[in-house]
């Protein structure tokens, strides 16, 4: 913690907030006077005007989509150098349309999210550095949402905290156990995990499950009562010990010792990978933190549904010989999970949905096992991450592969694309694939060649509109499935992929690459159009669902926050909000990317 770090992430931080929230509109700045030095300063200049609190000046570039490009260390308040975030949301408090009590928790966000930051910039490696890491290792070098501005607030946690189960504090740990009685919980699997003691047989060793047998036994408790699972510490000591108080004293719930197995908290910050014992299952747990959008628990009737989602989905997969054997795409199924409800909140509608996620389980397929010889992977996201040198770590992939940059994102696209256009046009089904939920596959050449996919229970939809291919779906998931129109399901890959994603490497390909950013959107509109023309009987299905329309909905992340749910608690999850439309660089055309309209929506 230097000021030296705190400032260069407060400049970046600020520039990032300038950029989504003018992408948003939260913001409208105007073009100032014409300015012939715009390309060699980065950017045009732009003005803000702040109600009565000066005039912010800084220096942007327009791109795909509507976005903004800041150009951190550009911004100046009254014609002075300025570059502090928190101070920003203060002075232009009115112009943000912000009350008292959204300001007073923004701050806290905001300063919680520079913290982290700023501990990543002091133990930052080289793009080269992070090229060499493990899947697992890399995660905790990751920078967070590029979309959402407060994308490390984690209100919840202390200083302390965040230190230890941060993923930037890249600290394997070994997490508790405990047992709950049968009644209070409740287990699910897919088959060959249709019992508990299957995934116990395979999750545990012997003489782990023989002492937590003992445990039980020696407070005169029949082992063949209980479900076992483990606990975060935090959720253990902040959450469940106050709230599940009264089952802990009839022994309903029973502390248990560690498995013994190393873990390493991930991007998701809930969700531990087994690092000690990489055959074993990754593990989901609830956090009652506020961190992003949402309380990262786990709903109950979603968590005990899971493994049921996950057979469909791989189902569909598996007698797909296009999914199967072409595009190779691996499901990371949650195959088993364990739900725990509470006595008094999971009956109470009106109660807020944080205390509705409070304990439960669920365990993901590892990811190593089903690598080839000489593949590796990586999360989307990591395809963002800029060194302190100013070194893409794209760029260093694309070093690495031998190949020439246009070659190699269109096999980053052929990767990505043909399984999840595949599941959208025959199955009407939908992931969401943002940076975390999408892993590229590479070769032993650091080449892209599949994907896998993970979340399938927060993150799977499907279209309402009834198809042929959802007959074979179970009520169990027909039930707990989220369904949109087949307009808006769309907006899964464009908010969660094109936009999500594609909006921030693009212009990382045009800087670092030499891919002029209307090249590297054509690529993407050739893979849907190969995709489509290797189906053409399924030609009613894309336009039913368009990708490639002339203007989509924006979506708005960093609205929800500010102008809609706040800090309120609410029975329900709250979702993105949706704010006008921008221009689709997807959308056929014989030129280049339409200039946006300066001073308000493109």
């Amino acid at each position: 913690m230097t000021r030296r770090n705190w400032d260069r992430a407060a400049a970046r931080l600020l520039a990032k907030m300038l950029g989504e929230f003018a992408y948003e509109e939260i913001i409208e700045p105007v073009r100032a006077h014409p300015d012939r030095q715009a390309t060699t300063a980065g950017g045009d200049l732009y003005a803000l005007p702040a109600e009565g609190n000066g005039v912010f000046t800084f220096r942007a570039r327009r791109g795909a989509y509507g976005s903004w490009r800041v150009v951190p260390g550009s911004v100046r308040c009254e014609d002075r150098p300025f570059s502090d975030p928190l101070a920003f949301l203060a002075l232009a408090k009115d112009l943000l349309g912000l009350d008292g009590a959204t300001l007073g928790h923004l701050l806290r966000e905001m300063s919680f999210t520079l913290t982290g930051d700023t501990r990543l910039d002091g133990t930052a490696l080289s793009a080269a550095e992070l090229a060499d890491l493990g899947y697992a290792e890399l995660e905790g070098h990751q920078t967070g949402h590029p979309w959402l501005v407060l994308n490390k607030g984690r209100i919840g946690f202390s200083a302390t905290d965040a230190e230890r189960w941060a993923p930037e504090a890249r600290r394997p740990v070994c997490l508790p156990w405990i047992a709950v009685k049968a009644g209070l919980a409740a287990y699910r699997g897919v088959p060959g995990l249709d019992d508990a003691q299957d995934l116990y047989s395979r999750e545990l060793d012997e003489p782990t499950r023989e002492s937590y047998a003992g445990v039980l036994r020696a407070k005169g408790l029949d082992p063949a009562e209980y479900l076992f699972l483990p606990v975060h510490p935090w959720q253990w000591d902040e959450v469940l010990l106050p709230l599940y108080a009264p089952a802990v004293a009839r022994d309903e719930i029973v502390p248990l010792p560690s498995d013994g197995d190393l873990r390493l908290p991930q991007q998701s910050i809930r969700t531990f990978v087994n690092v000690g014992r990489p055959d074993r299952h990754t593990v989901k747990l609830p956090l009652s933190i506020l961190n992003t959008l949402v309380w990262r628990g786990l709903p109950t009737e979603r968590t005990l549904a899971a493994p049921a989602v996950t057979s469909w989905v791989q189902g569909l997969r598996d007698a797909d010989p296009f999914l199967r054997d072409e595009c190779r795409v691996v499901l990371l199924g949650e195959v088993a999970s364990v739900t725990v409800e509470h006595p008094l909140y999971d009956h109470l509608a009106e109660v807020p949905y944080q205390y509705k996620e409070l304990l439960g389980a669920i365990w993901r397929e590892p990811l190593q096992p089903r690598l080839d010889a000489g593949e590796r992977a990586r999360t989307l996201a990591s395809l963002l991450h800029t060194d302190p040198h100013g070194r893409a770590f794209a760029a260093e992939l694309v070093t690495r592969s031998g190949l020439a940059p246009t070659v190699w994102l269109q096999r980053l696209f052929a990767a990505l694309l043909p399984p999840l256009l595949h599941f959208l046009y025959r199955y009407g089904t939908v992931f969401s694939p943002h940076g975390e939920n999408a892993i590229v596959i590479y070769d032993d050449h650091d080449v892209p060649v599949r994907l896998a996919i993970k979340d399938f229970v927060d993150d799977v939809n499907v279209s309402a509109q009834p198809l042929p291919e959802h007959a074979s779906m179970p009520e169990e998931v027909r039930r707990i499935l989220l369904t949109e129109e087949p307009g808006f399901l769309t907006q899964f890959i464009h908010s969660g992929l094109f936009v999500g994603v594609f909006r921030y490497l693009a212009p990382l390909c045009e800087d670092q690459l030499g891919v002029p950013e209307e090249k590297f959107f054509s690529l993407v509109r050739e893979e849907i159009l190969r995709h489509q023309a290797r189906f053409p009987e399924l030609k009613e299905r894309y336009e039913t669902f368009d990708l490639l329309t002339p203007r989509i909905e924006r979506l708005c992340l960093n609205r929800n926050r500010l102008h809609l749910d706040g800090y309120r608690d609410r029975p329900e999850r709250p979702h993105a909000a949706v704010h006008g439309t921008v221009p689709n660089p997807l959308a056929p055309s014989d030129g280049p990317l339409p200039d946006p309209v300066v001073g308000g929506a493109p």
